[in-house]
């Protein structure tokens, strides 16, 4: 049924490698933070880890992610496509996602939420900023909201 879960997967879907080390470093900064972070760099790493398949197949099949952070703009699959696919999806499609990304153009935020996004949060320009954005992240899906499981 439904869990608050402390420790499940975060899967961070991010091809900025600065971008994802300080999402990463944002994390690991909250000292109650015992979650795994794992990272793919693209949208259809993403759809194969989301999946199990490719070099996630079993016997290397990761565990479920209890929340995905998202980029929008990416090479190959973008962040858009692989919201869609992953909200299409009567396996996924109770996955929380949250997109973080630059973009506050409305036509991106309104897409999103469309497609059947969480949360939509643009990443804030100073890194004060982006740490407390992280931390309230965090609490609310970790600490505060009942996950599928």
């Amino acid at each position: 049924m439904f869990e608050r879960r402390s420790s499940p997967t975060i899967l961070i879907v991010e091809d900025n490698d600065d971008d994802f080390e300080a999402t990463e470093r944002a994390l690991r900064k909250n000292k109650n933070l015992s979650n795994p972070i794992t990272r793919c760099r693209d949208g259809l790493d993403a759809w194969a880890y989301l999946r199990q398949e490719g070099k996630y197949a079993p016997p290397n099949d990761p565990p479920q992610p209890g929340l995905v952070l998202l980029d929008l703009n990416m090479p190959g699959l973008c962040g858009r496509k692989l919201l869609s696919r992953v909200k299409g999806d009567p396996v996924l499609c109770k996955l929380p996602v949250v997109v973080l990304t630059t973009s506050a153009a409305n036509e991106d935020i309104n897409g999103c939420y469309r497609a059947g996004a969480n949360t939509y949060i643009p990443k804030p320009v100073s890194w004060t900023e982006f740490a407390a954005s992280i931390d309230r992240l965090h609490e609310y899906w970790f600490q505060v909201a009942l996950l599928p499981r």
